[in-house]
């Protein structure tokens, strides 16, 4: 088969297909696609766009511009929408659960057999997947700094997110950032708008999308209040990572900050448990919000295991799907207002703000304790942003530095 891309125009010549057939093809991708959320995007556009010609280039667009503009992990977003799209609800759930349960079930293992890994090799090896985490988590910030805050009007938007993030703790500061970001950008952002080019066509009709929508907001505003009167620790545990899947912007590295708030400070997983796990991830493919499947099987009260990680992972995944969703039958019209546009990019600033007061802490706190420390994070961070090393191999080299360190 040709792999030429498809002009703007051109739709995509592949007939529907079946659950089955999306189901193989992303189950090779959850497999294979290790880089993050922007590497997985060209996985996609490599394999559906190129190769199979599942969807033309200017529709692939228009849904990627979707994602990125809603709250919740994109990459998965996109490959939801694209499985939906090719198989319909059947097919949008299989590309779900084969780009997503590889990577799950390699963390649900590092979280179940943590226990084995106790003396100096094991306390390295755990230190090491920290010192990971600050590598990746700078390199994020460095990357989206670059893209997101490219003028003074957003650096200053990201500054100002950063003392609000500081100055006022807890999750709802971080909300409150992305908030008062939007609207700086309407006030700041609006001369760097565009008009967005062509359409895009998917299989969802607006009753079924205003319902989606309507049972994201149900579930954002009743769950907290059903956690409050029930005080069971799993619906607490479902709320909590709903929350954070529905309040991110940004997807991968920027919900470390809402999921530490969630989780640590109430007592449910340590500092260095939160760390280690987060370093791990940076190890298997596939979409970074699987690192809610290990917080999930970790986390020191019942349900947890099995049973609690797939209460985290179906949680924080599922407001973002509910919101793509819902929003494919009102993306085009929205999408082309100007305001819309200067929001979006007003909080997009903000998120880099966030992502870098995270940085500091609990990332760069919890990991970096001397000078040793910082080299080895260094040396992370370099090798991902100027060598393009894959992130296992930086984890591997990581770990391995964390262990001589211990030893030393």
């Amino acid at each position: 088969m040709s792999t030429a891309p498809l002009s703007s125009g051109e739709a995509a010549h592949s007939p529907r297909g079946g659950a089955g057939e999306v189901f193989r093809t992303f189950l090779k991708l959850g497999l294979t696609s290790f880089g993050g959320p922007i590497a997985h995007l060209g996985y996609f556009r490599d394999e559906l766009v190129l190769r199979r010609r599942w969807i033309d280039e200017a529709g692939y667009a228009d849904l990627v511009a979707l994602c990125q503009f809603l709250p919740g992990p994109a990459s998965s977003q996109v490959g939801y929408s694209l499985g939906l799209m090719r198989g319909g609800p059947l097919g949008a759930l299989a590309a779900w659960c084969a780009f997503t349960l590889p990577s799950a079930a390699l963390l649900v293992a590092f979280a179940l057999g943590a226990g084995a890994f106790g003396g100096p090799v094991g306390a390295g090896l755990i230190h090491g997947l920290k010192l990971v985490a600050v590598a990746v988590v700078a390199q994020a910030v460095w990357g989206m700094a670059r893209t997101l805050t490219p003028d003074r009007p957003r650096a200053a938007i990201a500054v100002g997110a950063v003392l609000v993030v500081v100055f006022v703790s807890g999750a709802l500061a971080q909300v409150a950032a992305i908030a008062a970001g939007a609207l700086a950008g309407l006030a700041l952002c609006r001369s760097t708008t565009t008009s967005p080019p062509g359409r895009l066509h998917m299989p969802v009709s607006r009753r079924a999308g205003l319902v989606c929508l309507a049972l994201f907001v149900v579930l954002l505003l009743g769950l907290p209040a059903a956690s409050a009167a029930v005080g069971a620790h799993g619906l607490a545990l479902f709320e909590a990572f709903y929350r954070a899947g529905a309040l991110v912007f940004g997807g991968g590295h920027v919900v470390l900050p809402l999921l530490e708030a969630s989780v640590v400070r109430p007592g449910w997983i340590s500092p260095d448990g939160f760390l280690a796990g987060y370093g791990a991830a940076q190890a298997v493919p596939g979409p970074l919000f699987t690192f809610a499947a290990y917080l999930g099987a970790a986390n020191t009260l019942a349900p947890n295991g099995l049973l609690g990680a797939a209460i985290a992972l179906v949680a924080i995944f599922l407001p973002g799907l509910l919101l793509v969703t819902g929003a494919l039958p009102f993306w085009d019209a929205f999408r082309s207002r100007p305001l819309a546009q200067a929001a979006m990019r007003g909080a997009n600033a903000a998120v880099v703000g966030i992502l870098g007061a995270a940085l500091y802490s609990p990332v760069w706190t919890s990991a970096v304790a001397g000078p040793r420390d910082f080299a080895a994070a260094l040396a992370g961070f370099v090798l991902l942003t100027v060598w393009k090393a894959p992130p296992w191999v930086v984890v591997a080299l990581l770990g391995l530095a964390g262990v001589a360190l211990q030893l030393a």
